[in-house]
């Protein structure tokens, strides 16, 4: 019977025909028509072909079919496995292990050199005669069926190339059904049935090479436990000081357990001796700080936390102080190109010799090492710009920040110390427009820091947009993504407006150059540009738009996995970002301090 034979029968009840007016399943799936020719069949205007397989090497591998199940193509594989009678295959074995034995014995009586072929096959036929008698090992006729699909023979011969080039560099040969198509879409189709019949013998252990639900396993030796692959339940286990890079980008939209994540990854760095330090815009960390016995700090305009933008990383054994101070000079323009709202050129001339005079004033100079000098303050930089020409409209502008509303943050010094395990700066409190230069200056004084001591550190920079809106500070957050690893240094950047984040020219270079890429839940509206970014194909759009909290997708390089993020339920205490549960927690203390007293 043909392929289609049996999907419209004609019904009768009562002796009335009714295949005319009874609408019936196989009449919905059924195609409008088909063609057969020798090599391909043409359903409803899609080329198929179909394909078996008639040769394998001596050993399968694990995992090689994965190449062809992940190629990018429309195809159906079809694995068939019929079971094999076991009494009746070892009594052919015994007869073939006898045949094989006595040609071995005539060659000997006849002086003949012995054939390392005939006697391999000897003890490979007696091995696996044992393990079938002790119920070890099974045998099985296996046929592997593929179809491909295409608009024409020409898109069909393409796919043939590339999938007999994987097979061919694993000894693996196929054949197109040739007069013989029909019966291979019967095979493929999903009705368990095998119409081909061409098969090769198998026992169990080469058979389970066949498994064709494979998925990557991202873990290695070393680090710290990151999730469970949502796919088969192993960890995904790294240490990212371990890869090229040691930085790492996180985008989801809010609530999908972003700050949760990175939280449970301090936790465990600190554990294994990493150095953390956070710029929190939204306070979330402080607890976390305070559990692991780190420091807070909070910056505002009514703190009494300070920093000094005006602070000099000391030199290096191996560097020229010259250099330092140049590279402070040119730093500082770009604060103040951020401060105030843009300089002209001229404006830019005034203020990098402004900057060089008011370093000169505390005896800074290029020539001499000026570790232990005290830097001067903002304020000593505007009376330096009130003595030069040109300088009024700058003045003016400065102002604010000297004596003005917004001076208490930086026109101060520094009394901030970060030689701790664990460093958090909060700027919940710091007004919005003041947040971008808040943490251009944090960051930097962070940086010299990091120069000053080499060990293993981990910086986090929760919601990354903040600085990715001027480009004078994503520049510089670049380039700390770029030089970081000289320093031991990571940088994990995290932010719930991947928009913004990508619409700075050094967006997708900050991913580019980060090892670790974690992307949890996404909006709609951002979904789009997400799947450009990372080249995803739509099964993972959808994923990452019906993830729950703490799911996504976890990249290290090329490879990348689904993952669900899992935290024991001490660390779930700590660092849980959950209003409800936070409330709880604190209502616990207040009741034990009451009962304290």
């Amino acid at each position: 019977m043909g392929i289609f034979d049996n999907l419209k029968q004609n019904k009768k009840t009562d002796g009335v025909d009714v295949s005319d007016s009874l609408l019936t399943l196989t009449d919905v799936v059924a195609p409008s028509a088909i063609s057969i020719t020798p090599r391909n069949i043409n359903v409803s205007g899609t080329m198929a072909r179909v394909f078996y397989a008639v040769s394998y090497p001596r050993y399968l591998t694990d995992g090689w079919l994965e190449p062809v199940l992940n190629m990018e193509k429309e195809l159906d594989v079809s694995i068939v496995i019929h079971p094999i009678n076991t009494a009746e295959t070892l009594k052919k074995f015994q007869k073939k292990v006898a045949e094989v034995q006595s040609q071995i014995n005539m060659r000997a009586s006849r002086g003949e050199v012995r054939d390392p072929q005939l006697e391999a096959a000897y003890r490979n036929l007696e091995d696996l005669r044992d393990k079938l008698q002790q119920a070890e090992e099974k045998l099985f006729d296996v046929g592997l069926y593929i179809a491909i699909y295409g608009e024409n023979d020409a898109a069909l011969n393409k796919v043939e190339n590339e999938i007999k080039g994987s097979l061919d560099s694993r000894l693996i040969y196929i054949k197109p059904a040739l007069f013989k198509q029909e019966q291979g879409i019967q095979s493929i189709i999903p009705t368990a049935t095998d119409e081909l019949l061409v098969h090769s013998k198998f026992n169990s252990s080469p058979l389970s090479s066949f498994f064709p639900f494979t998925s990557f396993d991202l873990t290695s030796d070393n680090g710290i436990l990151y999730g469970i692959n949502r796919h088969n339940s192993s960890l995904v286990l790294f240490d990212r000081f371990s890869l090229t890079n040691y930085n790492s980008v996180t985008f989801a939209t809010s609530g999908a357990g972003k700050s949760y994540s990175i939280k449970l990854e301090i936790l465990r760095s600190l554990m294994f001796g990493s150095e953390v330090i956070v710029i929190d815009p939204e306070r979330e960390y402080e607890y976390l700080a305070e559990s692991t016995g780190g420091r807070f700090f909070n910056i505002s305009l009514s703190s009494n936390h300070h920093i000094n933008p005006f602070d000099l990383p000391p030199p290096g054994a191996d560097e020229n102080p010259a250099d330092v101070l140049r590279s402070q000079v040119v730093h500082l323009i770009g604060l103040f190109r951020l401060m105030l709202g843009g300089l002209s050129p001229e404006e830019e001339t005034v203020v990098d010799l402004a900057i060089r005079e008011t370093y000169a004033l505390k005896d800074i100079t290029e020539q001499i090492n000026f570790a232990d000098l005290e830097p001067p303050l903002l304020s000593d930089f505007e009376m330096v710009l009130a003595g030069m020409n040109g300088s009024s409209s700058l003045i003016s502008r400065l102002q604010k920040y000297t004596s003005g509303t917004w001076s208490g943050f930086m026109n101060q010094p520094t009394n901030v110390d970060i030689n701790q395990k664990f460093i958090v700066f909060s700027l919940r409190d710091m007004e919005d427009e003041l947040k971008t230069i808040a943490m251009f200056i944090i960051t930097n004084y962070i940086w010299a820091a990091i120069r000053r001591r080499l060990v293993k550190r981990l910086l986090v920079i929760d919601e990354a947009w903040w600085m990715m809106k001027s480009e004078d500070t994503a520049s510089f957050l670049f380039s700390l993504a770029k030089r970081g690893r000289k320093y031991y240094l990571g940088i994990a950047t995290i932010t719930q407006d991947v928009d913004d984040f990508l619409r700075s020219p050094y967006g997708v270079p900050m991913i580019t150059n980060s090892s670790l890429q974690f992307l949890m839940k996404q909006s709609p509206t951002a979904i789009d540009n997400i799947q450009r970014t990372f080249n995803l194909t739509d099964e993972e759009k959808y994923l990452l738009l019906e993830s729950d909290v703490g799911e996504g997708l976890f990249f290290v390089g090329l490879k990348h996995v689904a993952i669900k993020v899992i935290a024991s339920y001490t660390e779930d205490q700590i660092i849980t970002s959950d209003p409800s549960q936070i409330l709880k927690i604190q209502n616990a203390k207040r009741e034990l301090a009451d009962r304290e007293l």
